[in-house]
């Protein structure tokens, strides 16, 4: 959009400059805003649809609050496009998600705006409710609100929040935005009890009259009246159960608003403003349209939650990647094992289609489950299955998969129950940012008992481990990441692949390279460039992280002047720690290099630029290994005459 049209919006620095408006520029504000978001998403790619839903309630909002002064805490914050563009990053939000650009989240380092980082589900009434109680021990009168989504209240988390918000009373107001998706349709009986209240007008337009004139006609019975009316309080109260929207918020102590259409600015305005009178927790029900204002995004509201850049007029992407990515690996191989064996089910915490089980789900519907943004219920429903001898294939992102890490312990590795874990989006996963980054499996995973953990190279490994996983006894974990598929290696049968056997792909006297998963593509590249350079290679397929090769690792480092470890994890107790651990116990003394992410989170920004930033591709591995020779052979020559052997530097892992 051109800014010559966006005559509003280009208006607009700060929240301040929305109460100057009038009704009809606020209107042509909304269609301003709305075409700056499908422009700037149909090249940037993000999250569109959710961002759509929500331009009139964030106006809403600003308008009703005094921020920064005021607090909101969006949940996930992958809605905050809107307040982004209202809050000063009007001119920086072509940048959007880009490298050095703006965030696709809330970030605090980015504006004053943004009251706390913000990512995954779940959280948003926790926090507001910890910045409420602050703001009371020290006396202050901001207005602390939440905005949460009925997506990620399914998530267990938020109830605990309502539970202690309504136990203390503490003012606070939460904006439940309704809009029945979080990234596929939403789950459960919440989700059910929201719809009924949703589709059902009449119901809330009887609150009244429920305590005030049942309380009246009562109480007018000569002699008998106001006795009856006690006795009639528990009646009273069922009735409201039942007619009565919104009562299993007041039950946890909250007054309920709504439902109200989150697309009239004006019952926005006035919502807040009746909610700021009250000095108790209110929660605000808003209806919303995910994807309001653009047809395609309100037709398929899950393809356009998160999509890459699409062309505008028909909505379709723009770049249609012809190779297989490792998630429709996993969505292919799940059928194929499923159809030969009745015992695979399918478990996931509401990313059916990001995931690739919305495929086993049209084939095996009564084997499959969406449980929800709910990862730890997830992972412990799983290990029920396990118990009487099924196969639940529990996938879950990474990142998320971090929220069940206890569950993954105590419900199922310490049982020792044959639950598979797939786990999509491991490695870096570029414009999400560090909230979504997978980058912390392999350190958090590779320390509990029971649990094997495998990483694929390509997309045969991939089959054949998760074939492996089938046929196995115990707790598997396969992580792979997100894109295509490094090589392709047609439709072959199935192979069971030997546990903690990894495999040699080439052979050489100086330098042994081990990788992991993505990385032996890299890996090998980076070896052809050393070759190139006179330095002759070995490289290993890992191919698990847990158990080790402990025989190869251990003769490679006999036989090698440098072995070198690559992952795309933390090095901190990640795959390179292991094999440095596994060195050290056994007395083999070599040089070893450590590649993977440093003690950082890494910025958002396309994948192959930060591995490239990094380190992590053929170039800056190959470069690290030229360096450490370098240095080695430099520091050998210098410790010969000492009869010195050992070197240890601290930071990045090397003896």
């Amino acid at each position: 959009m051109g800014l010559n049209m966006a005559k509003i919006l280009n208006k607009i620095n700060s929240p301040l400059d929305l109460k100057k408006l009038s009704h009809n520029e606020l209107k042509q504000l909304t269609d301003e805003i709305r075409q700056e978001l499908i422009g700037v998403v149909s090249v940037n790619g993000g999250h569109l649809a959710s961002n759509l839903g929500a331009v009139e309630l964030t106006i809403g909002l600003h308008l009703a609050l005094d921020c920064p002064k005021d607090k909101i805490v969006w949940d996930v914050g992958h809605q905050s496009y809107v307040h982004k563009l209202l809050t000063g990053r009007r001119k920086q939000f072509k940048t959007l998600r880009q490298r050095d650009g703006i965030s696709g989240f809330p970030k605090r380092s980015e504006s004053k705006y943004d009251v706390f980082d913000t990512g995954h589900a779940s959280n948003s009434i926790s926090v507001a409710l910890g910045l409420a109680e602050a703001r009371e021990r020290r006396g202050g009168d901001e207005v602390i609100t939440a905005v949460i989504g009925d997506g990620s209240l399914t998530g267990g988390m938020a109830y605990e929040g309502l539970n202690q918000a309504g136990h203390l009373g503490t003012p606070l107001i939460i904006v439940l935005n309704d809009n029945e998706m979080s990234i596929s349709n939403n789950v459960g009986a919440f989700s059910t009890y929201l719809s009924r209240i949703r589709f059902d007008p009449t119901l809330y337009k009887i609150r009244g009259d429920i305590e005030e004139r049942v309380a009246k006609i009562l109480k007018a019975i000569p002699a008998i009246g106001p006795k009856v009316s006690v006795a009639a309080d528990g009646l009273k109260e069922s009735l409201k159960h039942v007619l009565v929207p919104g009562m299993i918020f007041e039950e946890l102590g909250f007054k309920y608003i709504g439902p109200i259409d989150g697309h009239n600015i004006d019952f926005m305005v006035s919502a807040i403003n009746l909610a700021k009178e009250i000095q108790e927790p209110v929660l605000i029900h808003v209806i919303t349209k995910k994807g309001k204002g653009y047809l395609p995004a309100e037709k398929y509201p899950d393809k356009f939650h998160g999509t890459g850049p699409f062309n505008i007029e028909s909505g379709e992407a723009k770049q249609k990647d012809k190779k297989k990515t490792y998630t429709q690996v996993f969505a292919d191989t799940m059928v194929e094992l499923a159809t030969k064996d009745d015992h695979i089910m399918g478990i996931t915490a509401a990313m059916p289609g990001g995931t690739g089980l919305d495929k086993f789900a049209e084939v095996f519907p009564d084997r499959f489950y969406d449980v929800g943004i709910a990862e730890q219920h997830a992972v412990a429903f799983a290990a029920g299955f396990a118990l009487n001898g099924y196969r639940p294939v529990v996938a879950i992102y990474s990142t998320f998969l971090q929220r069940a890490f206890d569950q993954i312990i105590q419900d199922v590795c310490l049982q020792n129950l044959h639950v598979i874990f797939a786990i999509d989006r491991a490695g870096l996963v570029g414009e999400d940012g560090p909230t979504h980054h997978g980058v912390f499996d392999l350190t958090y995973l590779r320390e509990i008992p029971n649990l094997t953990i495998m990483a694929p190279k390509d997309e045969q490994e991939f089959r054949d481990m998760l074939y492996t996983a089938t046929k196995l006894n115990g707790p598997v974990a396969i992580r792979y990441p997100r894109g295509t598929v490094a090589r392709e290696r047609g439709n072959k049968r199935f192979k069971k692949i030997k546990i903690g056997k990894a495999e040699i792909i080439k052979e050489g006297k100086e330098v042994c390279l081990i990788a992991i998963g993505r990385m032996v593509h890299a890996a090998e590249e980076a070896c052809g460039l050393l070759e190139d350079a006179g330095i002759s290679c070995t490289l290993i397929d890992a191919k698990f992280v847990k158990p080790l090769d402990e025989n190869m690792f251990i003769g490679a480092a006999a036989g090698h002047e440098l072995v070198v470890t690559i992952e795309e994890n933390a090095l901190l107790g990640g795959f390179g720690s292991g094999v440095l651990e596994l060195l050290a116990a056994n007395g083999a003394l070599v040089p070893l290099l450590q590649l993977g992410l440093p003690d950082d989170f890494i910025p958002h920004g396309q994948v192959n630029a930060l591995l490239s930033e990094i380190g992590l591709d053929k170039i800056g591995i190959a470069s690290a290994i030229k360096e450490k020779l370098k240095e080695i052979r430099g520091l050998k020559l210098n410790l010969d005459e000492k009869r010195k052997v050992r070197y240890i530097s601290g930071k990045t892992g090397q003896i």
